[in-house]
């Protein structure tokens, strides 16, 4: 878990755990590349005013933090505005009957990239969400867009891994390996400056 196991030893007690944790992510926001937010905000935007949809993939927690962004920056901006051009996001890893057949029938690395199959459409765009930037269904599905000539949004961690290089936006939170609670907490905390800054944007 990163250099968490060090932190538990030099802490007397869960009162200096949590401080330096909350010291700890500090740092790593304070580190985070305001230009890539820039880049990702335009990304937002040029999607909705041509009507493209973003598709969204993780596993584990990335996979809640996708689920989380479909519903923050899709139907949470039109109740809070009555926008009439919403943000069109679809979260892949919501249906637990699709998700399961493919894992089942021909395997888990293809549960994202069948979905995009039946789904994508040119100028569509995939936002991956991978801690590590090594997960196999994800880098399948990346590639898969990619060789459509269409965009990748990259919420990644740690060193970046595999999809560093495939991501055309890359929200990086640089990270030693293994650190998922700053990376997780991190994607989320982008997500919500997302969807505060249209909210007031587009009312």
């Amino acid at each position: 878990m990163g250099n968490f196991q060090n932190l538990y030893k030099i802490s007397g007690n869960f009162q200096e755990f949590a401080t330096g944790y909350i010291r700890r992510l500090r740092t790593i926001l304070d580190n985070l590349d305001l230009k890539s937010m820039l880049e990702l905000e335009n990304e937002f935007e040029e999607a909705r005013e041509n009507s493209k949809t973003i598709f969204i993939i993780g596993n584990g927690g990335s996979a809640a933090t996708a689920s989380c962004m479909a519903n923050d920056l899709g139907f949470d901006i039109v109740k809070r505005t009555e926008l009439k051009k919403p943000f069109k996001l679809i979260s892949l890893t919501d249906n637990n009957v699709l998700l399961t057949a493919i894992g089942n029938d021909i395997g888990y690395q293809n549960i994202f990239v069948n979905q995009l199959e039946l789904l994508y459409k040119p100028g569509d765009k995939l936002l991956v969400i991978s801690a590590s930037g090594n997960s196999k269904n994800i880098i399948k599905a990346a590639n898969w867009v990619k060789n459509r000539g269409g965009r990748i949004i990259g919420f990644l961690g740690f060193d970046g891994g595999k999809l560093l290089n495939i991501s055309d936006i890359k929200i990086h939170i640089n990270t030693e390996k293994g650190e998922f609670g700053p990376v997780e907490d991190s994607h989320l905390i982008v997500n919500h400056i997302l969807a505060h800054w249209f909210t007031e944007k587009l009312k």
